[in-house]
């Protein structure tokens, strides 16, 4: 009956994304004082999570390919903004608003998690 639970995947990479995309950008801002440090960050989750599916290896035939714990995120300088004179191209303005961005996403990640959960627990019978 439940062989195929996807959404609790997705939610679960979606969380996950949200938390390392969290910590690259408080690196970011760390970092908003170092000379010559570059602003990084990772692809957005649509893109991450749509290129997962093509190369994950899997352990038995009945398992998946959009597993969660399969796809790679990688870390990557960002190609926006301009440099100041000591070279770091950190804007802490663009940074607070992609910690916005990031809050969002994992609450949404989290409202699609309960979601399913209560899903599940309404066709087993409990509440």
């Amino acid at each position: 009956m439940f062989s195929s639970l996807d959404m609790f995947r997705m939610s679960h990479a979606m969380a996950r994304h949200a938390g390392l995309r969290q910590a690259v950008i408080a690196e970011n801002i760390a970092n908003a004082d170092t000379p010559g440090y570059r602003t990084r960050d990772i692809a957005s989750f649509a893109e991450s999570y749509r290129t997962a599916g093509s190369g994950l290896r899997t352990t038995r035939p009945g398992h998946g390919g959009g597993q969660a714990s399969g796809f790679d995120l990688q870390i990557r300088d960002a190609t926006e903004g301009e440099d100041n004179p000591n070279g770091n191209s950190v804007s802490l303005e663009s940074e607070m608003m992609k910690g916005v961005q990031v809050q969002q996403q994992h609450d949404r990640a989290l409202a699609v998690y309960r979601s399913g959960l209560s899903i599940l627990r309404a066709s087993l019978g409990r509440r």
